[in-house]
């Protein structure tokens, strides 16, 4: 099978926008078909199929690597996003809408922030090419997070699993909790990093090349503009949509790394990151709508793969179901310690994690 056919697979990702817009064009129960769709179909779904844990071999990787068409389902999602924003900003300001059937398109936008906006931006944030990482940025625009940008490429991937990355859940902390810590935390870490750039630079922090001034203006007036044109109420929809995509996005951090830590090799310095320590899961739904961001670990082991390629390490802690299965149970902390501490004090037992 060619690496292009093969890439079709990825296409599954567009069922979620086929939900969202039922969403944005139905009423009652339907408003809500992507929540059901993703927290209800997809995870039971997962519980029947086996995680599929093969790789590619060298030569498949590297003809995937090289074909383009991989990249163009990124890319499509740029315009797709837009498209579904520009619905949902007149789906929104129906005058029989319901209040419930209001909150249940915010819903529906708000996944697609989380899956559309930031997953998509947080792989193309990741490529070296300067016309891809506007992109991202474009996409975390939708979501009011384009800090992340920063703090994810230049913080999160150097401190993770460490005391230093507040984008790190730590063992027995709860996702309650951890919201507070991820979303202070990480908007104060990428402006201390944008900060200390531009002082190696002999620039001050309100130099015009700061990034995190540029995102500042720019997001509020994205915010004035759709006040201006679709009004104040259609605004505060959008920010609670956006919210929920921020949401996800700090709810899948949570899951991904909870519990790990790297090790100390001297009072300052920690060892390099290893696909120990990262959370992985290979349920292959999750995946496909993810672009494989549930292959975690080899993503952080090696942040240039592209998700196409991302391998299955056999050391890699292992997630008993898919991210959309995982983040429900992380909103039962109970069940998620009682399910997740069995998992790492095997791996303890097993010296993959102290």
């Amino acid at each position: 099978m060619s690496t292009s056919i093969n890439a079709l697979k990825y296409t599954s990702v567009l069922t979620l926008p086929l939900t969202v817009y039922v969403s944005f064009t139905q009423y009652g129960w339907l408003t809500y078909l992507p929540l059901i769709y993703v927290f209800g179909f997809v995870p039971l779904v997962e519980l029947l199929f086996k995680p599929d844990n093969s790789n590619m071999d060298a030569a498949s990787e590297t003809l995937a690597k090289k074909d383009n068409i991989y990249d163009f389902l990124l890319y499509l999602i740029v315009p797709v996003q837009f498209f579904f924003l520009y619905l949902f900003f007149n789906a929104i300001q129906i005058p029989e809408l319901l209040p419930y059937e209001k909150t249940g398109r915010i819903l529906a936008m708000g996944l697609m922030c989380g899956t559309f906006g930031i997953n998509v931006a947080h792989e193309l944030g990741h490529r070296n090419k300067v016309y891809e990482q506007l992109l991202a940025k474009t996409l975390l625009l939708t979501s009011m997070y384009m800090h992340f940008f920063i703090e994810h490429n230049r913080g999160h991937h150097k401190h993770v699993s460490t005391p230093n990355d507040p984008a790190t859940s730590r063992y027995g902390q709860m996702l309650y909790t951890f919201w507070f810590q991820s979303i202070i935390g990480s908007y104060i870490s990428a402006w201390s990093l944008e900060n200390n750039r531009l002082k190696r630079k002999g620039k001050y922090w309100w130099h015009p090349s700061n990034e995190m001034l540029q995102f500042m203006l720019i997001q509020i007036g994205f915010c004035v503009l759709i006040n201006y044109v679709f009004g104040f109420a259609v605004l505060l929809s959008f920010l609670w949509a956006a919210f929920m995509g921020i949401l996800l996005l700090e709810t899948v951090n949570y899951i991904e790394h909870y519990g790990l830590s790297r090790k100390k090799t001297n009072a300052d310095r920690f060892e390099r990151v290893l696909p120990a320590h990262s959370w992985n899961s290979d349920h292959i739904i999750g995946r496909l709508l993810l672009f494989e961001l549930s292959r975690h670990s080899d993503h952080h082991f090696n942040a240039s793969r592209k998700y196409q390629i991302l391998r299955h390490h056999q050391k890699s802690p292992q997630m008993p179901t898919g991210y959309p299965g995982m983040m429900l149970l992380s909103l039962m902390p109970p069940l998620w310690f009682f399910v997740m501490h069995k998992r790492i004090k095997k791996l303890q037992k097993a010296e993959l994690v102290l």
